[in-house]
């Protein structure tokens, strides 16, 4: 099992043990945002060159240098990437599934885990808003380009960068940065 897959499992549990909302694996949501679908995990271990490049499109610090993509494929074809970001909003973790379409905008966002009060769980109507939205032509700014979340600014905050951070990984890895 991968060192990243270990990590979330663990806080999965953790999650679930301290009376957080649980709701899908990885693999699941997958499978029910694009049925019939075929999922690989691809493990891959970042260059300090990738790492610097994430972080200048995205403004986004790494944590880790090993990351986990899920391949999303229907008949041979890639139809989209996932990412499972594992991320502290105020003082607990947040577990975020991010999909993105080929051609490098997000297709879904969908949390999979979420150990703050539920009050501050963003609704998937405002996840919603990030839909069709990549690095190319949208800076993606909280506040700016996707409004905040009244009462859940560090959540907000949190998915907004991250949707950065998950659409710069998939740029450097996989759509040629630029």
């Amino acid at each position: 099992m991968c060192r990243k897959c270990f990590i979330l499992l663990l806080i999965l549990i953790t999650l679930s043990l301290a009376g957080s909302r649980e709701f899908k694996k990885p693999e699941q949501a997958l499978a029910q945002i694009y049925p019939g679908s075929q999922i690989e995990v691809k493990n891959i271990a970042l260059t300090k060159e990738q790492i610097e490049q994430v972080e200048k499109l995205s403004g986004v610090k790494l944590r880790d240098r090993l990351v986990s993509w899920y391949i999303v494929k229907k008949a041979g074809q890639i139809v989209a990437y996932g990412y499972v970001d594992v991320h502290t909003v105020r003082t607990h973790s947040e577990v975020v599934l991010y999909t993105i379409k080929p051609n490098g905008s997000i297709d879904v966002i969908e949390v999979l885990a979420f150990n703050e009060p539920l009050e501050y769980m963003p609704e998937e109507e405002w996840l919603r808003l990030f839909a069709g939205k990549s690095l190319s032509k949208d800076s993606i700014r909280l506040k700016r380009d996707i409004p905040n979340i009244t009462g859940a600014t560090l959540t907000a905050r949190a998915i907004t960068d991250n949707t950065r951070k998950v659409l710069a990984l998939w740029q450097v890895l996989f759509g040629g940065s630029k």
